[in-house]
């Protein structure tokens, strides 16, 4: 299978994987934009060449949008091999081409947020053990740091006090988000437009900076939904199934 390094050169003209529309979508501008401003960081997509979702991106763990200390290592922001590309060899090879490439750029190994079990848009801890990743680091209430290094005696990656235990002190719905996943761009306003017309408490914080996202209350940046200073979930959430909480936490209350 080809491998194709997305750059400021090709971006316009390449698909992003999980956003394969036109460029004048929503998600597919949002993406783009935010990969465009992260380039100049080190921030690196490839993916394999086919029309879906089979692509790893990864950038310093320095300018990672998380909030982790990993000075040296690569932080792999998302790995996805999916549908009819999986069993084919694809995720080996796509981790291969990130940890070669690390390597090559003197860094002390690859470092990837995952879950004690597999978890919607979370990396699978069972096939990056298998791979030889070790633990290096846990939040509440399901996060696992994992970390594999090129030398032994590396020092760990690990999570920033902030998120060990997140939570925050507004009431309500808070979500915290990027642009770094192109869902966002289309879920978040649905969501917003059902909190509306619901009539419940709810503030969106959207994260801009690497300054912002390494100082944020959770560990997945991308999306983190909390309810009453509490996390509640990472999960890209439908209007339907935002809807459908929204009316079970009223049932409770």
């Amino acid at each position: 299978m080809d491998i194709i390094t997305i750059t400021k050169d090709n971006l316009e003209q390449e698909h992003i994987c999980c956003a394969i529309s036109n460029n004048k979508d929503c998600q597919v501008v949002s993406k783009k934009a935010w990969m465009a401003e992260r380039f100049d960081d080190g921030l690196v997509f490839k993916k394999c060449n086919v029309r879906g979702k089979c692509f790893i991106e990864y950038i310093p763990a320095e300018k990672a949008w998380i909030p982790i200390e990993g000075d040296g290592y690569m932080f792999i922001d998302c790995f996805w091999v999916s549908g009819q590309f999986k069993g084919q060899g694809n995720a080996n090879l796509l981790l291969e081409e990130c940890i070669n490439d690390s390597k090559e750029k003197g860094k002390k190994g690859v470092v990837i947020l995952s879950s004690k079990k597999k978890m919607p848009f979370l990396s699978d801890p069972q096939f990056l053990r298998y791979k030889g990743f070790e633990l290096a680091d846990t939040a509440e209430p399901f996060y696992e740091l994992l970390y594999l290094p090129f030398e032994k005696g590396a020092l760990k990656p690990y999570f920033k006090d902030c998120v060990k235990i997140p939570n925050i002190s507004e009431q309500g719905f808070v979500l915290y988000y990027t642009h770094q996943c192109p869902f966002t761009a289309k879920y978040v306003p649905l969501i917003e437009s059902v909190a509306k017309e619901k009539g419940v408490t709810f503030r969106l914080i959207r994260l801009e900076t690497t300054g912002q996202a390494q100082n944020a209350p959770a560990p997945f940046t991308t999306y983190s939904l909390f309810y009453n200073g509490e996390f509640f979930t990472n999960e890209i959430l439908s209007d339907k199934k935002f809807e459908k909480i929204i009316e079970e936490k009223r049932h409770k209350e």
